[in-house]
């Protein structure tokens, strides 16, 4: 049954709930100010549109599932995300594989669409149109497609998130919602049936292999704040070379992606934790902070507010 969603977040935990339909494991705004956020989604048969638009700077970190396909784009004069370090222009497109797993961040107001499809029923279209075989990419690839073709299937995203934002019901007809995918399939199939793949050069998936290796580490050990000799060693590259892979994906240094990661860890045990249960240090200990006064400071500086405000919130709340 056709759906679509229209949602405006003021809180960056709710954007990331709402994100996770969007492939995204985790979603952090790394710096202090008024957070708003839009997301527009369509769900269709076949495929399911979408539309992201940020205020904040933000890092973040996708999966896609393993049977699915993504295709992500700018919208408007607005830049996208810069996806495992590599850097969208106007008119470029990022097709992610089935499974892929990399990082994704933004510097300011940005505004993005994706379009998720079944791989292989992508894979089937392709074949019946074009009488040709899809290769299925594994990895993230950047995409030059044709401007006619490119135009069209742009237009058909802008005018159903458009509908979805004014006219939600409109997609409640099977004939409307059959109509559109069709055309957005078929828009698709000529984009790539006529598009070239960008080849990105060994460095630029070199970066991205040890930064999968470096979220990997920190999953696997979140509440240790490792040096950053430490965390060269484990991901089994030089210091030189992780603070430049990290700063090429994350935009920021290694340590400072360790520290943010605490940050909302602790955040979020701050959040679910009854206030008579736990304290603001035992939460900042429970993920590696050991100088409480620095950690209050440092948590007060990105989220606005000093950690005890956040329980005594929840306290107001139940009381």
């Amino acid at each position: 049954m056709p759906s679509t969603t229209n949602s405006i977040f003021a809180e960056p935990d709710d954007f990331q709930a709402a994100s996770y339909r969007e492939g995204s494991l985790s979603r952090f705004v790394t710096v202090h100010g008024q957070f708003r956020a839009r997301l527009t989604q369509i769900a269709l048969d076949d495929l399911h549109l979408s539309a992201v638009e940020e205020q904040l700077p933000s890092i973040g970190f996708l999966e896609v599932p393993a049977a699915k396909l993504l295709v992500s784009f700018p919208m408007g004069d607005q830049p996208a995300p810069v996806w495992g370090g590599i850097s969208l222009r106007k008119g470029e497109f990022m097709i992610f594989g089935p499974g892929y797993r990399g990082h994704m961040r933004t510097q300011g107001h940005c505004r993005w669409g994706a379009i998720w499809f079944h791989a292989q029923e992508l894979a089937q279209y392709f074949r019946v149109l074009t009488e040709h075989t899809l290769t299925i990419p594994l990895v993230a690839q950047r995409w030059h497609f044709p401007p006619a073709p490119r135009r069209c299937l742009l237009q058909l995203h802008a005018a159903a998130i458009r509908i979805a934002k004014a006219r939600p019901e409109t997609f409640l007809s099977v004939g409307a919602a059959h109509g559109l995918e069709q055309e957005v399939i078929e828009a698709l199939v000529e984009c790539l049936s006529a598009g070239r793949a960008v080849e990105e050069t060994p460095a630029t998936r070199r970066y991205q292999e040890i930064m999968l290796r470096f979220e990997d580490l920190l999953g696997a050990q979140p509440s240790r704040h490792m040096r950053v000799d430490e965390l060269s060693a484990a991901t089994g590259v030089s210091v030189r070379v992780l603070r430049m892979c990290s700063k090429k994906v994350l935009g920021m240094s290694p340590t400072s992606y360790v520290q943010l990661h605490a940050l909302y860890r602790v955040r979020h045990v701050l959040r679910a934790q009854n206030p008579d249960a736990t304290s603001v240090a035992q939460a900042a200990r429970s993920q590696g902070f050991r100088a409480l006064g620095r950690f209050a400071a440092t948590y007060r500086s990105l989220f606005g507010e000093l950690p005890s405000s956040r329980l005594r919130g929840l306290a107001s709340v139940g009381s």
